[in-house]
């Protein structure tokens, strides 16, 4: 789940010709466009919520609205984040390769995002055509739904080809197109009867896209494609209709919002008063700086949900501070990156909105179960970073009257969290509606810290990309979920836990096992929507709670951030401070061990209340 502030359309060189100033005027009118129906996703959810409780009333298909829309945005966004970091390439193993391959393999996952584009282009004008009938709440066909990521796929292939034209690279993107098109029309003809189920056959095709750093969503979707030709029961149009129905959602509108509140908060200084009330309370004490990048963590883990948002403001905020003080450059971005893991585990949490939709678990249970467990491994970090760091001076002692003020200075920062946990706990709104709330709440303190228009428009467009980015990977997972549901993946895990004894401690070994092995090279959304479905009945038939295992499973998964190849948090605190990789994934080996031992914990206290 990542966010990038790197937009590569409008970051194109001013003197690269038609194609560069083409790509600069799609991503201006895609940027607006994206924005605006957030926008409106926004205002339309408030008034729903305004009408019900001050009216009693509402308006019908209020919620197939913000679906749709929700969709069109995906469809808006999904272009704007093909060369970033948001596009979640993994591109660990192609700079293991020698120079003269390096320059190769992009023509091979740009062959990936040109057969993705097809799929959903060609794939929604056929859903177009096949599908009737008038939506009863809406009153409009039912095919536009579909064809919103037909319109995005013939964008994201437009964008590829102007982006690799700007970049001097026509006769690689030629070649990718011919590739890719050669694949698309040849698949449906091939017939090729192996003895292995189609989804060992997608999941070796999408490895095969990751290990040439293409798109994470764009190898899911290609290779559900091509295990056509291995016996896949999905034929295309399935395959887009698996995809639309994976983000239609209304759940899943609550990412955008608390996207929204995050970037608002950061951008109106409203953090900044959450690190001088952090300062205040642990400052003083030894690595007090440390511990207040730790303390400013969980605090900002209740307003933005993005374990990488908190990680790229940490490494802007805190990296220089921590080393004008002593520390290290390579533990100071250490500390940074491990303390930003909590963002995705205390509510609210992306991470287990993905999963409550995967899985259905109460949303309002998950977020209890986050505050516990990240309290834990808060409480381990802590005590990793007391034992680590030497000899820095700590920070001086606030006294009775500062403490005070901060406290008061944070308090509209503290509100954002109140709205969400409380209430969605409490009942009185649902999770999109708290989101709602909460981005609503952060515009006001943006408003009232004076931000300009195009501010505003920045963060609402940055919002909106990056929940676009989220929402493909989503929608993509859906044909891969499908094909491992019919593979019985599921069958063969609680066989698997049934020889080693069926007990809730073969369940949680196994499954700790797995999640370690597939967080190495998956993104935790990915993650959390193959494997969430397919481990949590074998947790349950062994006696384990629901939501005890589904925070295990967003904890497991977390704590990948972390380590190599894919460690996002890793790289996203590399990129803002400059420090190479590899030194980070040395020195973060300290907390990450505390991060495993607050696992252990997690998986004992379950199995004992099992």
């Amino acid at each position: 789940m990542a966010t990038s502030e790197f937009h590569p359309i409008e970051q194109a060189a001013p003197d690269s010709g038609v194609a560069a100033r083409l790509l600069r005027a799609i991503g201006a009118i895609l940027g607006i466009a994206a924005a605006l129906v957030l926008a409106v996703l926004l205002l339309m959810v408030l008034v729903t919520v305004c009408l019900r409780y001050f009216f009693s009333a509402g308006f019908i298909g209020a919620e197939d609205l913000g679906i749709w829309l929700h969709v069109g945005l995906i469809a808006l966004g999904a272009p704007l984040s093909l060369n970033s970091a948001l596009a979640m390439r993994l591109d660990v193993f192609v700079k293991m390769l020698p120079e003269s391959l390096q320059k190769v393999t992009p023509i091979g996952a740009d062959v990936f995002t040109v057969l993705s584009a097809l799929i959903l282009s060609f794939g929604g004008s056929e859903i177009m055509t096949m599908l009737g009938g008038v939506s009863p709440t809406l009153g409009v066909p039912e095919w536009i739904r579909f064809g919103f990521l037909g319109v995005g796929g013939a964008l994201i292939l437009v964008v590829l080809i102007l982006q690799r034209i700007a970049e001097g690279k026509i006769l690689p993107v030629l070649l990718s197109l011919a590739v890719g098109v050669a694949l698309y029309a040849g698949i449906p003809h091939v017939s090729l009867d192996l003895d292995w189920p189609p989804s060992i056959f997608l999941g070796l095709i999408a490895a095969v896209g990751l290990v040439l750093a293409a798109p994470l969503p764009h190898a899911f979707l290609a290779a559900a494609y091509v295990v056509i030709a291995f016996g896949s029961s999905l034929p295309e149009p399935a395959i887009v209709s698996a995809t639309v129905t994976g983000i239609s959602k209304f759940l899943l509108l609550a990412i955008p919002f608390f996207l929204l509140a995050g970037g608002l908060l950061t951008t109106s200084g409203v953090a900044n008063q959450l690190v001088r009330f952090a300062a205040a309370m642990v400052g003083h004490r030894r690595a007090g700086l440390a511990q207040t990048t730790l303390l400013t963590s969980v605090l900002f883990s209740g307003a933005s949900g993005s374990s990488v948002a908190n990680a790229a403001f940490g490494a802007s905020t805190f990296q220089p501070e921590l080393v004008k003080h002593g520390y290290r450059p390579a533990q100071a971005a250490a500390i940074i990156a491990s303390t930003s893991v909590l963002d995705n585990v205390i509510p609210p949490s992306i991470a287990f909105l993905i999963l409550a939709t995967a899985t259905n678990l109460s949303v309002g249970s998950l977020l209890v179960g986050g505050f516990f467990a990240g309290g834990l491994m808060a409480i381990c970090l802590a005590v990793a970073i007391h034992l680590t760091v030497r000899e820095q001076a700590p920070l001086p002692r606030a006294n009775a009257r500062q403490r005070w003020q901060s406290a008061v200075q944070a308090i509209p920062a503290f509100g954002l969290g109140i709205i969400v946990v409380v209430g969605i706990r409490i009942g009185i709104v649902t999770t999109t509606e708290a989101a709602a709330l909460a981005a609503f709440y952060t515009l006001l303190l943006g408003i009232g810290a004076r931000l300009g228009i195009l501010s505003l428009y920045a963060a609402f467009r940055q919002a909106a990309v990056e929940a676009a980015a989220i929402g493909l990977l989503i929608g993509t997972a859906g044909p891969f979920a499908f094909l491992l549901a019919v593979d019985d993946v599921s069958g063969l895990i609680s066989h698997l836990t049934t020889a080693l004894g069926g007990s809730a401690l073969a369940v949680i070994l196994l499954s700790n096992v797995i999640l370690l092995v597939v967080g190495l090279v998956l993104d935790i959304g990915a993650a959390i929507l193959l494997f969430g479905p397919i481990l949590l009945p074998a947790a349950v038939a062994a006696g384990i709670d629901p939501i005890q295992f589904g925070v295990i499973i967003v904890v497991n998964l977390m704590i990948h951030g972390l380590t190599p190849p894919l460690g996002m948090l890793i790289f996203v605190v590399s990129g803002v401070t400059r420090i190479p990789a590899s030194e980070l994934f040395r020195a973060v080996v300290p907390y990450l061990l505390a991060l495993l031992v607050s696992l252990a914990i997690l998986c004992a206290w379950a199995i004992i209340f099992s």
